[in-house]
């Protein structure tokens, strides 16, 4: 058995299958940036879907078509068919984040080979024990009409060494593998390995213990044959080719060859491990309970930091939210488990990027950002996040359940997402009323649903009629706004029509341009194109209705104006995207942009709101470039890796061929591979003036923007609102300070006002005291409405009353909004009558409050409600020596 570090299996596995004349190929990102089906990429097979679907015939690199390739590739699985987290840290091999190590085919060897290479990886190479090993096979499945794979039980005997005995069957949910509930799927063969002592292993065979989670007995290694598309009805369709998807645990396969009882103890963990102990003055193995949460802690700032590198901040809907999820449950381990109050986690990013800076470098690259982007969140997490635990062990001490209501307090309140509220009650032992949490959830609407947000787009399954059979197309838009064009197909939806040319100068929407409008003519019909996306067969242009006689030529024209305008926006961001990274540092990466003919919006990696001296800063150096003229540089068909050498700025995350397009304004200053428009030269623009600065995201800034006619526009208008402010005004020197006293004045007179009113109220206050209402037994009511007042004046005269009469006396006071529906009211209770007569200003607010159709409460001498029935209060005033005599008498 080999004791080699990670990297080196790492390595391993990667030149093993280079000699069996595979192309290594980089990771994708964790977040599949143009599949809508998947939340994370769960599987490494999730780059290649569009060669699985037939829709590409094979790995592309610098012209070259590969149709083997090998690479290790970083996953997540939190959700769906594929979820891990409730494992992670309580047992020893389940991660969030983990890596996949694959060899792939596409539509070239099958299982022969398949099977044959993964003996002798891991037999003849890394020498494990062959009476170790056992291979499972898909046994069938009737319901999918497939029977058991003889196919691979025969390679397995032909091809191996395998002992007869060590090869299984069972059923699709262990051996027919699926991406998800649609995609590429197909049977598959597993390796799985028997760890045990030689004792354990003569007292119970091997075999009895595959598949059955004994932490000893695990797979290893899967090797899929992918055969099969499953529909969304369910069915099964035969893909145009059989290809091989591999896919080995990285973590696993270091924990068996490092000789290590579990995946923490190999080195790709130990580095954190040791990190946390600092931190947490802790040794890992010491304590059982420590070590899960040491282990969550370890596995969680893998996946948090990976994400946030590859695109996707903590936020609250979608992504986000997985992520913010994650992160919370760490940082609710740590402060629990550890003891760590203060925020801790992001310091274990420096040491991960370090530990990938050769692997996965875009960790590296980014780790001043993700370093600041989990600091502010756990930050911000830990000032609720001890109060939300006293809540929680407050609702827990005396019952074994938690309301939905109670779930849905720590969840809004407290920050607290659902599963950490479950895995808390879990660990008391206490039920969660889930569907009741999720009924208030609907009911606020606060959280996006992800599974909603990631689900196929079935309008795209429509059909299209023919009308040129060709597969021609060609984008025209980058060198002429008309052309000759003739239709390819059309489609007539319930709601919209659409069309396909073989030729447009029509820009779809992308890379966060919005699409071209226009016309497409044939001199006798016009159709107005309202919409052009981007799809396999060209671009779908949306017009506003379809042809009576779609044949012959037709002529594509772009609305010139509004393209004019557009490209303005989009070589903006370019501008503003150059001055950010030189103003505010390197760490500037574009998150997301969206580029119409009105305005730009663009977010940006920074962990911190942009002063006002830094915005004026970027405004001037970009106005600078646009005043300088300077004129577009643009090259087609750039070879990829020469554009990465000369240092064109990329969008992490985003896919980019062999050849790219680059688009420079001095390539000192702005040079970016980019598929949109963009001006001849800066001065085209014409002004460039900043709307607005926000938070788009945990760590991800938004600026907008207005160039060309929108901002001479904004800027007229501007003017005209600054005329007519002189004109109110008067004529004056400095207008500012004309303002600023103006202001200055109406708030002494809204004091006076308030003087006033308050003086009024007291008046009426006077009023009601000597008004004073006798219940017997000592107990004086002073009762009656207030107009105008708010919560605080009530309780101003609550405590003026309460001063005017220490004794013996009941002060209810009322008051309503007629316009908003609401109604308010106060009770201030002496102390003689809390102690002697057991009455409670809370209590008593509390029934006045139902009557009033709400509640309230507060303190035994003064307490406040709130309702939505205003016109219940006279009824209220009337009952109210009935319910004080109730009150006393119970």
């Amino acid at each position: 058995m080999s004791h080699k570090s990670s990297a080196q299996i790492r390595q391993d596995f990667l030149d093993f299958f280079k000699e069996k004349e595979h192309l290594p190929v980089p990771s994708a990102p964790v977040a599949p940036k143009d599949d809508p089906t998947l939340l994370f990429t769960n599987a490494g097979m999730n780059q290649f879907k569009p060669i699985f679907l037939g829709e590409q015939s094979g790995y592309k690199k610098e012209g070259e078509t590969w149709k083997r390739v090998v690479d290790s590739q970083r996953c997540i699985r939190v959700s769906g068919k594929h979820n891990d987290l409730e494992e992670v840290g309580h047992d020893t091999y389940h991660h969030t984040l983990f890596e996949m190590l694959g060899n792939w085919s596409f539509g070239d060897y099958f299982k022969r080979e398949a099977i044959r290479w993964a003996w002798e990886l891991l037999v003849d190479v890394w020498g494990l024990e062959a009476d170790r090993l056992y291979a499972t096979v898909f046994e069938g499945d009737e319901e999918d009409g497939l029977p058991v794979d003889e196919e691979s039980i025969e390679l397995w005997k032909e091809e191996t060494d395998i002992n007869p005995d060590h090869i299984l069957k069972f059923d699709k949910t262990d051996n027919f593998w699926e991406m998800g509930e649609t995609g590429p799927c197909g049977p598959c063969s597993e390796v799985h390995i028997d760890l045990r002592p030689e004792k354990e292993r003569a007292k119970k065979p091997g075999a009895e213990l595959v598949n059955m989670d004994d932490p000893k007995v695990m797979e290893i290694w899967n090797l899929v044959f992918i055969q099969f598309n499953r529909q969304p009805d369910g069915t099964l369709e035969k893909l145009p080719a059989q290809h091989v998807d591999t896919g080995m645990g990285f973590e696993r396969i270091c924990a068996v060859l490092q000789g290590k009882r579990s995946n923490y103890d190999t080195d790709l963990f130990e580095p954190l491990l040791t990190k946390i102990g600092e931190l947490a003055n802790v040794q890992y193995g010491d304590d059982g309970q420590a070590d899960i949460a040491m282990r969550v802690i370890a596995d969680h700032i893998r996946a948090v930091s990976f994400s946030i590198a590859d695109g996707v901040s903590p936020g609250n809907e979608g992504r986000g939210f997985v992520v913010r999820r994650i992160l919370r449950r760490a940082i609710r381990y740590g402060w629990d488990r550890l003891n760590l109050k203060e925020p801790f986690f992001h310091k274990l990013v420096p040491v991960l990027s370090k530990q990938f800076a050769d692997v996965f470098p875009v960790l590296d690259q980014q780790k001043a950002y993700v370093k600041n982007v989990v600091r502010s969140e756990e930050q911000s997490f830990l000032n609720t996040l001890g109060q939300g635990i006293e809540l929680f062990e407050d609702i827990t001490e005396e019952k074994d359940f938690v309301t939905g209501e109670e779930a849905f307090k720590l969840h809004d309140t407290y920050g607290f997402p659902i599963d950490l509220t479950k895995l808390m009650a879990r660990e008391r032992g206490v039920e969660v009323d889930e569907e009741g949490f999720e009924e208030r959830m609907q009911e606020q609407k606060k959280r996006a649903r992800a599974s909603g947000k990631f689900n196929v787009d079935q309008s795209s399954q429509k059909d299209w009629i023919t009308v040129t059979d060709t597969d021609e197309f060609i984008f025209t838009g980058y060198d002429e706004l008309t052309s000759e064009a003739r239709i390819k197909a059309l489609r007539q939806d319930e709601d919209q029509q659409a069309i396909i040319l073989d030729r447009t100068p029509f820009y779809a929407e992308s890379g966060g341009q919005v699409a071209d409008t226009g016309v497409i003519s044939n001199g006798e019909e016009h159709l107005r194109v309202k919409d052009v996306q981007k799809s396999p067969d060209g671009y779908i242009h949306f017009v506003d209705k379809l042809p009576e006689n779609p044949a012959g030529q037709w002529q594509a024209i772009v609305d010139e104006s509004r393209r004019r305008e557009i490209r303005k926006h989009h070589t903006a961001t370019h501008l503003v995207h150059a001055a950010l990274k030189k103003i505010l540092g390197d760490h500037v990466a574009q998150k997301g942009s969206l580029v119409d003919d009105k305005h730009l919006r663009f977010d940006f990696s920074h962990f911190e709101q942009l002063t006002s001296g830094e915005l004026k800063e970027i405004e001037e150096m970009v106005n600078d470039k646009i005043q300088q003229n300077i004129p577009k540089t643009e090259e087609r068909e750039v070879p990829i890796d020469e554009a990465k050498e000369r240092g064109a700025t990329m969008l992490f995350g985003e896919k980019y061929g062999d050849r790219v397009r680059v688009i420079s304004f001095d390539p000192d200053y702005s040079m970016e591979l980019c598929g949109g428009m963009h001006v001849e030269a800066t001065g085209e623009i014409g002004y460039f003036r900043f709307m607005g600065e926000s938070s788009a995201a945990a760590g991800v800034r938004r600026i907008e923007a207005r160039v060309g006619k929108s901002a001479d526009e904004y800027l007229r208008t501007e003017q005209q609102i600054l005329d007519s402010i002189r004109t109110e005004i008067g004529q004056s020197e400095d207008l500012v300070e004309d303002i600023h006293t103006l202001v200055e004045e109406r708030k002494s007179l809204e004091k006076e006002v308030e003087r006033l009113q308050h003086q009024q109220s007291l008046s009426r206050l006077n009023t009601f005291i000597n008004d004073a209402q006798e219940l017997g037994e000592g107990i004086k009511l002073v009762k009656g409405e207030i107009s105008n007042a708010d919560m605080d004046l009530l309780k101003q005269l609550g405590y003026e009353s309460l001063d005017k009469n220490p004794k013996g006396t009941i002060t209810v006071l009322g008051s309503r909004d007629e316009d908003e529906g609401k109604v308010y009211v106060m009770a201030a209770i002496s102390d003689d009558l809390i102690s002697e007569k057991d009455l409670q200003a809370g209590s008593l607010v509390g029934t006045l409050g139902k009557m009033l159709g709400g509640g309230g409460g507060g303190q035994p001498n003064l307490a406040t409600a709130g309702g939505r029935q205003p016109e219940k209060l006279n009824e209220v005033f009337d009952q109210l020596p009935a319910i004080i005599k109730e009150k006393v008498d119970s």
